[in-house]
């Protein structure tokens, strides 16, 4: 099957982040010339929104974060209009139980795209939570003293709940939890419950994410060959995202994405 590079949307970076959430570099305004320079029609910022989490560090927006943002983002969408489109949007981390906490705060704007992912679970034995995608070593003798697998058990169960619950537009780097896990691996029992997070992704009408930071990572994006032949099959739209951390990163790879899908995805 082939499918062409109109439908992926190459000129659409949908997930870039700025300083505004405390673990990336550069002004939102940088990273808009930096898409105008890579010949993008559009970008979309993708801020991280939590609640409830109990952390050594803040790694997203405060509501006075989200305040300047907006004020921001309104004054780069008029600056570029003829350049660029600007969008403003949210990747919102899920929290079982603050779910009105987030409903309440997503209702509050209007956002052009919203991102559903989890990246903070709370640790069984103890007050804190654990970053389920960093690099960090505390965090990943943490998680390896819990077990993987009993981890990747409660981060796709999660996932899927959040799908449902929160009124979200696509869903960001899939099976990026544990990325930086050495040997880390998915099971029979995995690969099932992610083909139920991808009905249900289907059933409320969400796109898949296809996140080129994964190049960078481990050689290919996210999520891995075997999701986005499953996410083909049940129709579901995928959306490429650069995951931009500094201004550079704004459409990384997109160059590689279409020849990477006629080869690893399409073509098999």
């Amino acid at each position: 099957m082939t499918i062409p590079p109109s439908k992926l949307l190459l000129h659409s970076d949908g997930h870039v982040h700025t300083r505004y959430c405390h673990h990336a570099s550069g002004e939102m305004e940088e990273y808009v010339l930096s898409g105008i320079a890579a010949g993008l029609k559009e970008i979309v910022f993708l801020e991280h929104m939590e609640a409830g989490v109990h952390y050594f560090e803040t790694t997203w927006l405060t509501e006075s974060d989200f305040d300047i943002y907006f004020g921001e983002g309104k004054r780069l969408q008029k600056k570029y209009k003829d350049n660029i489109r600007v969008c403003l949007g949210v990747e919102v981390g899920y929290s079982h139980t603050h779910q009105e906490e987030l409903l309440e705060r997503l209702n509050k704007r209007h956002w052009d795209r919203i991102g559903v992912s989890y990246h903070f679970m709370p640790h069984p034995q103890g007050a804190c939570h654990l970053n389920l995608v960093s690099r960090k070593e505390k965090n990943i003798h943490s998680i390896e003293s819990i077990g993987c697998q009993r981890v990747l058990d409660d981060y796709f169960t999660t996932l899927t709940e959040a799908v449902k619950v929160l009124p979200g537009t696509v869903l960001c780097h899939l099976d990026a939890a544990l990325r930086f896990q050495p040997g880390i691996s998915l099971g029979k029992d995995h690969r099932n419950s992610i083909r139920r997070l991808l009905e249900a992704v289907k059933a409320r009408g969400m796109a898949l994410e296809i996140n080129t930071s994964g190049f960078a990572i481990r050689g290919i994006p996210f999520p891995a060959p075997f999701i986005l032949k499953e996410a083909m099959a049940l129709d579901i739209p995928l959306q490429p995202g650069s995951d931009a951390h500094k201004p550079e990163d704004v459409g990384r790879y997109f160059d590689r994405l279409e020849g990477y899908l006629q080869k690893e995805v399409y073509a098999r």
